[in-house]
């Protein structure tokens, strides 16, 4: 199982928010405050998301606003279809923000760590087919695969990290992840612990020196905080939740951005905790007995869309799967036909035992405390004795459910292979499904669109008739801004937690 820590610290880093002070308000022309969530490091190269790496760190290839792959720091590359192997040309007088040069080692040494088990990265299974890395020269690397996967240039949007500061240090514990360098439009200038982390521009910056100087990364880590910040003007820029970024629409002083995401929410099933080695056949129930639409518009103001699968906001979404329309009276006949009686409490009761869980939220996101509230009422109202709770610590082995988060605008191979895959590096649910993961692997195998669209539809029956997770709504990004920051692209899909608003940061500005 993946280290506990790495998923705290994902979610502590995206959606952790408290009140701090520390920073003067948002005055400077030249300086962006940015309201976010606690960081305890900065490791790309273990840790799924964060805001913050784009402004850090490159990788080989990026996403533009339409969310395709484009050259970054690598100029251009072939692929042979014999050997399965990519050649990339990386762009030369690339500097580290310490002054040393990048090159290709720096490539190849961030891929192997991320591949070595032992560094447990949950990155590992994008990469799990390369056999071979070859550096020809200081600017010329090679990636032979053991088979094709046509999301490979999608990630290599990975950001690199130095060999010259990182070899032979921790890659989960190293200093370094405290005092990032890499080679992106800014670095880092001061970190104050649970206050802010400010970054300055890069004025050698390979692609063009970025407008605006420096960009404060304000701790804020309750979300009605963020909303007061950004109405005193101590927050330039913030993701609001949509109740609190409504009071904000009509008002001449700031710009509400309603951004479209592939960011779906959904109850995850622990199948390493025993109660569903003896429930699991009541899943369905729990999904028929889900008013998602009713969720959706309380909770997040139907900013989203109800959600039955994982692609739904992706070119092989397969809508005619079961979806789990809500039937609550479905679900209690399901409960019924598995055996289960209404006990005296006014719940299912089976073989003695009660029919209920524990659905576990992470501290701080008040969206999510909110939906998983909402879901284990519905439960109730079906004879399921759902509750919910917030720990001060996540354990993955042994909770029963927890409100996921997931999502990518990026190939469909993103987010399905590494999340439903078994054992891969961002399954926390510990599902398993033979069929999933034969679909899975005939579809990042084949650049047959045709071809991967019947693989998808497949996985996403299968998932579907044996479902991982009890999906909820997709919830689209509500950013405000001072009216003052201009470049922002209102029209790029947002990614995993409403992440990619600074893909263009280097054009934004900030009028006087």
């Amino acid at each position: 199982m993946k280290k506990i820590t790495t998923l705290l610290l994902t979610v502590t880093m995206l959606f952790s928010l408290a009140g701090c002070g520390g920073i003067e308000p948002a005055s400077d022309a030249e300086t962006l405050v940015y309201g976010s969530g606690d960081y305890t490091r900065i490791n790309p190269a273990m840790d799924e998301h964060g805001e913050i790496n784009i402004l850090l760190f490159n990788g080989l290839t990026a996403h533009d606003g339409a969310n395709q792959v484009v050259p970054c720091l690598a100029k251009s590359w072939t692929f042979d279809e014999s050997t399965y192997t990519y050649t990339f040309e990386l762009e030369e007088n690339v500097t580290w923000h310490d002054g040393a040069p990048f090159t290709a080692e720096d490539v190849k040494f961030t891929i192997e760590a991320i591949m070595d088990p032992e560094n447990d990265s949950e990155n590992a299974p994008n990469y799990e087919d390369v056999q071979e890395i070859t550096v020809f020269d200081e600017h010329t690397i090679s990636f032979q695969l053991a088979a094709p996967n046509v999301a490979f240039l999608d990630y290599m949007t990975m950001s690199v990290l130095p060999k010259h500061l990182l070899e032979g240090e921790n890659m989960q514990e190293s200093d370094f992840f405290r005092s990032p360098v890499g080679t992106g439009p800014y670095q880092l200038e001061s970190w104050e612990e649970g206050q802010a982390i400010t970054l300055v521009k890069n004025e050698d910056y390979f692609k063009g020196e970025p407008n605006i100087d420096r960009i404060v990364f304000k701790i804020v880590t309750e979300d009605t905080m963020k909303a007061l910040q950004m109405s005193s003007g101590e927050l330039d820029l913030a993701l609001l939740t949509p109740k609190d970024a409504e009071s904000f629409v009509g008002d001449e002083k700031h710009v509400v951005y309603h951004m479209m995401t592939s960011d779906y929410r959904g109850i995850l099933f622990n199948f390493q905790n025993e109660y569903w080695t003896e429930n699991k056949d009541i899943i369905p129930a729990i999904c028929y007995g889900l008013d998602r639409q009713a969720i959706l518009d309380t909770v997040v103001l139907g900013h989203g869309i109800v959600a039955y699968g994982p692609l739904q906001r992706n070119i092989y979404n397969n809508e005619n799967i079961e979806q789990y329309a809500y039937d609550p009276e479905k679900a209690m006949q399901i409960l019924e036909d598995a055996g289960c009686t209404m006990g005296e409490n006014g719940f299912y009761e089976r073989n003695g035992k009660e029919i209920g869980f524990v659905i576990s939220v992470g501290a701080g996101d008040q969206v999510r405390l909110d939906m998983a509230q909402a879901a284990a009422q519905q439960l109730q109202e079906i004879g399921i004795n759902c509750r919910v709770e917030v720990p001060t610590q996540v354990d993955w082995n042994g909770q029963m459910a927890y409100l996921i988060g997931w999502g990518s605008p990026f190939d469909a191979d993103d987010h399905t292979y590494k999340v439903f895959g078994t054992e891969k590096g961002a399954n926390y649910s510990g599902y398993s499904n033979a069929d999933v993961d034969k679909y899975l692997t005939e579809a990042r195998q084949t650049d047959d669109g045709e071809k991967r669209k019947e693989a998808y539809n497949k996985f996403q029956e299968a998932l579907a008739n044996d479902p991982a997770f009890a999906f909820i709504c997709y919830v689209d990004a509500d950013y405000v801004a001072d009216a003052r920051v201009k470049g922002i692209d209102p029209n790029t899909v947002m990614g995993h937690h409403g992440v990619g608003i600074f893909w263009n940061v280097t054009e934004w500005t900030m009028e006087e």
